[in-house]
């Protein structure tokens, strides 16, 4: 018997969700699973999808793709719809409905979009026998999910067909009602399953409708979150597969059976809105766990353990304060909840969704962890506490100096600055501070993993010779102290690094050797950083803008990356669909790191080269050609193993040796980070169309150093490229 064939899916999720939703996919028995911005690419079998559909507590929809291609304008967009089979999918006097989005494209309206798919497939159903299916968009036999993008559109089914947050059991809901996966999500970042494993109750003081305390029961009980579902959007589906639907229900309900038998009591929820109890109540019954909860009409300031239970996770959504006027009442209701958890929750761990981080540390207690996560369109912050016992005393801090307490200020409002575009961009990794006090010469850079946890870097610039050793090592101890308070960071995730100066610029060098690497997300791709192990930690982060440059020029092209350090520019070009990548190092350690990082995003084989070589080497030995160069290099080089390299004396020299190996459409992207580099126009115009980049190429976050980097992009002129016969497109021999 042949085994079931495996195909691709797309799980979406509320940003924020990335990672749980990765991890539980692979625990459903998914393969291949990459996590990307508000969703996770995986491979499965149908039974896999369908497991999705059934146990995924996180995912918003299920895709399953069936086509990619180009959609530049609405014809384009028909003509791809209509290549794809219909009859396969739908019956010709079934029903479907449309979703559809738009980013970046020609096609700029989702609703022109979605009627021309639907036109797409009506006329072709009518083109062969004159009938056509129907339109429901309530619950359709298929629904069909397209997005078009930078006018390329990916078409897909969508399994869930609604929605999959929608469990099922919810009769009636408040006025602002928690989604059922971000409640899911919130119990899992707040370890609510090994709070239960360990006889812990779940309390939540603010209940509403009930979400969190059902959500919860629903986890420990082992019930699928879909079993009550009556609707998924592969049950009209012309490939759906009954019998497997009807193995995996009646498995989902012996396990819900069985985990509701071993349930114990142990769930309890209060709210100041007596109505709010009722619905509690009434959604608790139609999730069939009422017997378990214990619900009453409480104030918060009143929340406290019930008896005889001694420990157990607090959890709970309070109001955000959106509407005019309510905003100024959040700070009291806060407090107050910090109140009672500090007076009568002790032992226990604690979460809170709170609307923003000034409602948070109006609660008073220091958070071990955050966690950005998005209420719908808003942006909250999740928060988690472990509330120790009294007789662990926190240690008392002395109060901060006046310079401390300027650096504090400075810190704050560079943060209440950066946060909202940060949050909106998807942006996990920044600049927090840049020397913006001459008394506090540093860099502070966060690096937010992708497990939720932020980590500092912290680079003190070296103290001029008239400061005395002692002051130069308390203003370290003191911007540690101070970026660790405001921006929520433990001592133990900071990283404190003095920077030499040279006449030239900085030095590589390897400062510890602990060999522990983070792994964080940056524009959709991952990359492992060291914070402590070297001067620089894998990734540059004022190059952000010029990487998303490279991904954007690299499409069908070869892409070759000079001094490629730990190939983060190479990871970007293979994303943005170059043909094949070529990284070249001198420094066998860099080029293990440009390893993982390639094999971390997916990318490995001969298609993407490793080479160990002195750039000018390579390029002398070289025999291929490349539609993007991307040239980086340190400021100078005295390498025992490779010629002496100074990038303002030798820049030309080395930019023609890449003239040598470029197409006659391709680009260089030039950038280097010595500040008082001045670019050799005359010694290169003849060859190059020089555009200078560098202005748009700084991030936000740097803006206080315009002069960090300069960024050029380099056209071969016209006359030049005529003489070239070598295509972009040519794959290098």
């Amino acid at each position: 018997m042949n085994a079931p064939p495996t195909r691709a899916f797309f799980a979406t999720c509320p940003k924020g969700l990335e990672y749980l939703l990765r991890d539980e996919l692979i625990a459903i028995g998914a393969s291949d699973v990459r996590e990307t911005l508000a969703g996770a690419h995986f491979s499965g079998t149908l039974e896999t999808a369908y497991r999705a559909c059934l146990w995924s507590r996180l995912a918003s929809r299920i895709l399953l793709p069936l086509a990619e291609f180009d959609a530049a304008d609405d014809d384009a967009l028909y003509r791809g719809v209509q290549a794809i089979d219909w009859s396969a999918h739908l019956a010709v006097h079934g029903t479907f409905a449309v979703d559809a989005g738009t980013a970046l494209s020609k096609l700029s309206h989702s609703q022109f979009i979605g009627l021309r798919v639907k036109d797409a497939v009506v006329d072709q159903f009518r083109q062969r026998d004159g009938n056509r299916p129907g339109i429901d968009t309530d619950e359709p036999d298929i629904r069909i999910n397209v997005r078009v993008r930078r006018d390329r559109a990916t078409l897909s089914l969508d399994l869930a067909g609604s929605p999959l947050h929608r469990r099922g059991w919810r009769e009636v809901q408040g006025e602002a009602p928690l989604k059922e996966n971000l409640a899911a999500a919130m119990l899992l970042r707040a370890q609510w399953p090994q709070v239960y494993a360990g006889g812990g109750a779940l309390l939540d003081p603010m209940c509403g409708s009930g979400t969190l305390l059902i959500e919860g029961a629903l986890m420990a009980a082992d019930v699928a979150p879909g079993l009550r579902r009556e609707y998924f959007g592969f049950l009209g589906w012309q490939q759906h597969d009954i019998a497997l639907w009807r193995s995996l229900l009646d498995e989902a309900n012996r396990r819900a059976e069985a985990g509701l038998r071993a349930l114990r009591s142990g769930f309890f929820g209060s709210d100041a809105d007596p109505r709010m109890v009722q619905t509690a109540k009434r959604n608790a019954q139609q999730a069939g766990v009422a017997g378990f909860f214990t619900l009453d009409k409480q104030d918060v300031a009143h929340a406290a353990p019930p008896p005889g239970v001694t420990h157990g996770l607090l959890i709970t959504n309070p109001p955000y304060g959106e509407r005019l006027g309510e905003r100024a009442e959040m700070p009291q209701l806060y407090r107050a909840l910090g109140d009672a958890l500090r007076a009568r929750f002790t032992g226990w761990r604690a979460a809170v969704l709170a609307g923003d981080v000034e409602l948070g540390r109006a609660m008073q207690l220091h958070a071990d962890k955050r966690y950005v996560l998005y209420n719908g369109a808003l942006e909250t912050v999740l928060l988690t506490f472990d509330l120790k016992p009294r007789d662990e005393a926190p240690r008392v801090l002395k109060p901060l100096s006046a310079g401390a307490q300027m650096l504090k200020n400075r810190l704050e409002k560079n943060l209440r600055h950066l946060r909202k575009r940060l949050t909106r961009e998807g942006i996990h990794c920044w600049r927090a501070y840049d020397q913006d006090l001459p008394e506090y010469a540093a860099a502070i850079d966060v690096y937010g993993d992708t497990r939720g946890d932020d980590h500092l870097h912290i680079q003190e610039y070296r103290a001029p010779a008239d400061v005395p050793a002692d002051i130069a090592r308390l203003r370290l101890r003191e911007i540690a102290r101070v970026a660790g308070e405001v921006l929520g960071v433990p001592r133990e995730r900071i990283a404190l690094k003095t920077r030499e100066r040279g006449k030239g610029g900085s030095k590589y060098g390897q400062m510890d050797q602990r060999n522990e690497f983070i792994e964080v997300d940056e524009g959709g791709l991952k990359f492992l950083v060291n914070l402590t192990d070297y001067l620089d930690t894998g990734l540059f982060l004022d190059h952000r803008l010029v990487r998303a440059k490279v991904r954007e020029l690299a499409a069908g092209k070869c892409f070759l990356n000079l001094f490629a350090y730990t190939a983060t520019a190479s990871v970007y070009a293979a994303a943005g669909g170059a043909l094949e990548t070529t990284s070249v190092d001198l420094s066998a350690t860099y080029l293990e790191w440009a390893s993982r990082n390639l094999a971390l995003n997916g990318f490995s084989g001969s298609s993407h080269r490793l080479m160990q070589f002195d750039a000018l080497e390579f390029l002398g030995r070289d025999r291929g050609h490349y539609g993007l160069i991307f040239v980086d290099p340190p400021t100078f080089s005295n390498s025992k193993r490779a010629e002496d390299f100074d990038v303002q004396r030798d820049h030309v020299k080395l930019l023609l040796a890449c003239d040598e190996r470029l197409t006659r459409d391709g680009v260089i992207v030039f950038s280097n980070n010595f500040r008082r580099f001045k670019l050799d126009h005359e010694g290169l115009a003849e060859r190059f169309a020089i555009e200078d980049w560098s202005a748009p190429s700084i991030p936000f976050d740097f803006a206080r150093r315009a002069d960090i980097h300069g960024c050029w992009l380099l056209r071969r002129r016209p006359a030049d490229a005529a003489a070239n016969p070598w295509d972009s497109a040519r794959i290098k021999k």
